[in-house]
């Protein structure tokens, strides 16, 4: 038979084990969560200023996602884009975008976009798709309407280079600055 202090050692031992065996289970659990349906980027540039800024550490989620108006995205090289770009869903696929540059507005179906987030209104950028576009246009199937929230430092859907977006080059919404510490925040 066991003595007491056997038996409280085995209790021990198996409250550890336990323990263990939770926290375990919890990394690599996470682990898989975050392999599989998050991603952490690092954004470069000052085209999303003042939402994001040049070396915020942001959470995509990238699972499933089908892009959404108003949804901070991120595209994947594509176009003649050489690198990742980050960007805001303006319009989606049969949406019409106009862009009056006089007011400094973006309508979407007609309506006056409400953008609390730009840093200042839009001016005209003289070339590339500016010149060659007449608003309003329609946005195609399965693409989107992508623009900086630095609108006047922002290459994206406006410029020929960039164009509508293939829903399939975005990566995946981001969900949250998880640096620098002091700007943490659901976005």
């Amino acid at each position: 038979m066991y003595n007491d202090n056997e038996k409280l050692s085995k209790k021990i031992f198996l409250f550890c084990f336990e323990w263990i065996e939770s926290i375990l289970y919890t990394i690599i659990f996470t682990i898989f969560f975050v392999v599989f349906f998050f991603r952490v980027v690092t954004i470069s540039g000052a085209s999303m200023r003042d939402t994001l800024y040049d070396k915020d550490r942001v959470l995509i989620y990238e699972f499933n996602y089908v892009p959404k108006s108003g949804d901070i995205v991120i595209i994947k090289k594509g176009n003649m884009i050489n690198s990742p770009l980050i960007k805001r869903v303006i319009a989606t696929e049969n949406q019409t975008i106009t862009i009056d540059y006089k007011r400094g507005q973006v309508l979407v179906d007609g309506e006056i976009l409400y953008e609390p987030y730009i840093k200042e209104e839009n001016m005209y950028i003289h070339g590339d798709n500016n010149d060659k576009w007449l608003f309003p246009v329609k946005v195609p199937k399965h693409h989107c309407f992508v623009m900086g929230d630095n609108r006047n430092n922002s290459l994206d859907s406006r410029f020929e280079s960039v164009g509508f977006i293939e829903n399939k080059n975005i990566i995946g919404k981001a969900a949250f600055i998880i640096s620098p510490f002091k700007r943490i925040k659901n976005l």
